[in-house]
């Protein structure tokens, strides 16, 4: 059954809605690299949508009711959005949930080191990389340094034209006879993804007092200067590294968008503005923006802490329900789209799909019924009966949509964070935007798709 291409359907005024939401759409993954960027720039546009601290409500004991607008944060790295609708909470809420963290190379604790009169920055790779795409290529430092006496240093360098920055080296081809032997996985060692971040030395007229390693500590001496930071800070520093450069428009007919960190930062901003888009709502209207997805969803920061369960417990306690039951029932009575991304067709590849199971770029928002490997290994299953109440708020909506497979039986595979909700027994599908290069230093949407994925979870949240 093959879904008809969205561009086909769209009026002047469609055409003017998606240039706005794309253009918006990039201009925030450009900004916003990393969990803590995108949570502090998500809070920013909340208040300016009438949304206030759950944090300040529940220290006021301010009882909470329809039309109030609420968000709560868990390490800076995780953002609820509450939107009260006029139903009892017990009924069950709408959720979108998406992460914002993505691949990239984080440093690590004592990361500063000189060898062949460089400085380099040792890092550890996070998240399902191919370490050969890092190799060569324009790199920016984004992040936090938090020293013992309590302030936090934000550090971002490589993304303002007049910034340096960096790279990970590779190696020659005229010395690389053995390496273009290796399997791609080998090509590259992971532990060789260390960063160049500097190839001066310190010069002291007394040889005596020259440091053993002058490049390092010209670097140290720069650091100290700029950021008020010691070596030893590090080993309180969250630095990513991550492409340096803006998201871009891409084909002749800009139809497409070439950025880096649209997994899964796409659907996190599409459900983002939908939920700012919405103002009264029958059922409460819940978007997550959660961490750590790409390593399982652990920690405290992840979709398999406690933080989303304990703010629905606030939540209902400041509505006048601190019943454990009644936070029971609102959670098995909700209903959630997963909102990640999917696998677009990719025809140079095309031995790696199914297609007519395949998410096709520029067709809509795709809906994938199981994710998981093999025989659905790891994957929340969809049942039919909400298979059906989506299609139909989605064909309500005008909404145009897809239903598809992460790729051929056997492929591989992948998951998301919707097993982990479905755990509290309410519906919960996955949904998101068509992607290709998934998980390389820059994906490729298609705007028909971020634009439809915008319309749907506005739907969903307004109907479900």
């Amino acid at each position: 059954m093959e879904r008809p291409n969205a561009w086909k359907a769209y009026n002047d005024a469609a055409l003017a809605e998606l240039d706005k939401l794309c253009a918006d759409y990039r201009a925030f993954i450009s900004q916003n690299k990393t969990e803590r960027e995108c949570v502090t720039a998500s809070i920013a546009l909340a208040e300016a949508a009438g949304y206030r601290s759950l944090d300040a409500a529940v220290a006021e004991g301010r009882a909470l009711k329809a039309g109030d607008k609420v968000y709560a944060v868990s390490h800076n790295k995780t953002l609820m959005l509450v939107n009260l609708g006029c139903a009892e909470l017990e009924q069950g809420v709408n959720i979108l949930g998406a992460h914002i963290d993505s691949p990239r190379l984080d440093l690590k604790q004592n990361p500063l080191y000189e060898a062949g009169d460089m400085a380099y920055l040792d890092t550890h790779y996070y998240g399902g990389v191919k370490a050969y795409h890092w190799v060569a290529t324009p790199l920016a430092l984004h992040g936090v340094v938090c020293k013992k006496d309590g302030t936090t240093v934000n550090v971002v360098v490589g993304e303002d034209p007049t910034d340096p920055v960096f790279c990970v080296s590779d190696l020659l081809i005229h010395l690389a006879a053995d390496q273009m032997k290796k399997p791609a996985a080998e090509a590259v060692d992971h532990e060789n993804l260390d960063v160049i971040v500097g190839g001066r030395p310190v010069v002291i007229d007394d040889e005596k007092d020259a440091p053993k390693e002058p490049v390092k500590q010209y670097l140290l001496d720069l650091l100290a200067e700029k950021y008020g930071i010691a070596e030893e800070d590090f080993l309180s520093a969250e630095i990513e590294v991550v492409p340096a450069g803006a998201a871009r428009e891409m084909g002749l007919d800009r139809s497409m968008i070439l950025g880096y960190g649209q997994d899964d930062r796409v659907c996190a901003y599409t459900s983002l503005a939908a939920q700012l888009a919405v103002e009264n709502v029958e059922r409460t209207a819940v978007t997550l923006l959660v961490d750590k997805e790409e390593i399982g969803s652990v920690g405290a920061s992840g979709m398999t802490s406690r933080f989303f369960e304990n703010a629905m417990a606030e939540i209902l306690a400041l509505a006048g329900n601190d019943s454990p039951l009644a936070l029971r029932r609102c959670l098995a009575n909700s209903r959630m789209l997963s909102s990640d991304v999917s696998a677009g067709f990719d025809q140079l590849y095309a031995d790696r799909f199914e297609k007519k199971n395949a998410a096709i770029m520029g067709h809509g928002l795709c809906f994938n019924k199981y994710t998981g490997a093999r025989g659905k290994s790891g994957s929340n299953d969809a049942d039919a009966e909400y298979l059906a109440l989506v299609r139909d708020i989605m064909d309500e909506g005008g909404v145009a949509f897809q239903t598809c497979e992460l790729g051929r039986i056997g492929a591989g595979g992948g998951g998301t964070i919707a097993y982990i909700l479905a755990e509290y027994g309410m519906d919960v599908i996955d949904s998101g935007v068509a992607v290709l290069s998934m998980h390389s230093l820059w994906e490729v949407t298609n705007k028909a798709d971020v634009y439809e994925a915008y319309k749907g979870y506005k739907a969903f949240i307004e109907r479900a």
